[in-house]
C-alpha cells in the first residue's frame, strides 16, 4: 500500500468516525439543525473521498464494483490487508 493510498484510506476512516458520532448525537437531539447540516456535509465528504479512492485504487467495498464485465472486488488485496498491499 502506498503512502498516498494509506493517507486516503485513513481520511475515509476518520470521516466514518465523525459520521458515527453525528448519528449518535442526532439520535438524541434529532431537532438540531446544526448537527444535521454537519452530518450531511460529512456524508458528502465521505462520498467524494470514496469516489476518489475507488478511481485510483479500485473498489473499497463490494458495492464499489462498477465494472459490468468483471468482478474487480477480488482482483486486488482487500483495503484492510496491509501486508498484501
Amino acid at each position: 500500500m502506498t503512502r498516498e493510498q494509506k493517507k486516503l484510506l485513513d481520511e475515509i476512516r476518520a470521516v466514518d468516525f465523525t459520521l458515527v458520532e453525528a448519528v449518535l448525537y442526532l439520535d438524541a437531539y434529532d431537532g438540531c439543525e446544526a448537527a444535521l447540516a454537519y452530518y450531511q456535509g460529512q456524508r458528502c465528504r465521505r462520498e467524494a473521498l470514496v469516489q476518489e479512492y475507488e478511481k485510483l485504487y479500485g473498489p473499497l467495498t463490494a458495492m464499489g464494483n462498477m465494472s459490468k464485465t468483471s468482478w474487480d472486488w477480488t482482483s486486488e488485496p482487500f483495503p484492510w490487508e496491509y501486508e498484501a498491499n
